[in-house]
């Protein structure tokens, strides 16, 4: 594929497409979900939202509050414009041309079982003056659990497999050194895989990106599927949401994705819809 329009509308086409996939496998889970209160509430089911954004492009939120889900967002973007002079600065291929097209999906799941692991994932394609895939995905368990965490590297390594020699090895330790919250001195979660700025070429960047995708759609929902019908303790509770604070502020302090997209002009409901319903500080 050679003509950058035709690779714009595939890598968008793509992302949407994971979209729609991943809210059927989570609309499933609210279908079958079994555990305390399964009687009182209804499934839960994806709302979309599209928002247009000034300058260029626009998206669409999918937000489900649900038993199993108490807030997950799927959403997709698609923007083109300038950059900010002094933003640019910090993009590559920018500076010399702040002109940009940026197309992705986010992902961010908080469960309403303190037991059920949250996650994240995050795959984009941008282009100035350069061209580049980047993305990853982490898994961030209130209560960490050794066979989820060993469940969740090995999909991602055998996504890696196929793209470069050591690619795992390498998109882990990014991803160790990213997500981590230097003012707690700790790390957010278990870990996944970060990359960005690949450039080895359209086609095997975008393959490998697909992979991620497809295996974070393989291996999460059948975590949360181990863990959903758990009963808890309003102690667990309690520790839940003190947890999510420390997730509320490295997405506020830290995360690239989040300063992108108040930068570039985005929707910031879409842009903060990564931030739990309920939290609780010490």
């Amino acid at each position: 594929m050679t003509n950058d329009e035709e690779q714009k509308a595939a890598a968008k086409a793509w992302f949407e497409d994971l979209r729609d996939r991943i809210c059927r496998a989570f609309e499933g889970l609210e279908d079958a979900y079994a555990g305390p209160g399964a009687d009182a509430m209804a499934p839960g089911r994806f709302e979309r939202t599209p928002w247009t954004r000034e300058g260029g492009g626009g998206g669409t939120m999918a937000i489900m509050r649900g038993r199993v889900f108490e807030k997950v967002g799927v959403n997709v973007s698609t923007v083109e414009g300038t950059f900010d002079p002094a933003f640019a600065a910090q993009v590559p291929g920018a500076s010399e041309d702040p002109a940009f097209w940026a197309s992705g999906v986010s992902l961010v799941a908080h469960l309403r079982n303190p037991h059920a692991p949250p996650a994240h994932m995050n795959t984009r394609h941008i282009r100035t003056r350069r061209a580049w895939f980047g993305g990853g995905a982490d898994l961030n368990p209130i209560y960490p659990d050794d066979a989820d965490t060993a469940a969740f590297h090995a999909r991602l390594e055998q996504a890696c497999a196929a793209y470069a020699p050591g690619a795992y090895e390498r998109f882990k330790k990014w991803a160790d050194d990213y997500f981590f919250i230097p003012h707690r001195g700790e790390p957010r979660g278990v870990g996944g895989i970060f990359y960005d700025y690949l450039e080895k070429g359209f086609e095997p960047d975008f393959a490998f990106t697909r992979e991620v995708g497809l295996a974070f759609l393989d291996v999460y929902p059948r975590l949360v599927g181990r863990h959903m019908d758990r009963p808890w303790s309003e102690a667990e509770r309690a520790h839940q949401l003190q947890r999510r604070g420390r997730y509320v502020e490295f997405n506020l302090l830290y995360d690239r994705g989040t300063q992108f997209g108040l930068k570039t002009g985005g929707n910031v409901e879409a842009i903060l819809m990564s931030l739990p319903p309920a939290v609780a500080w010490p």
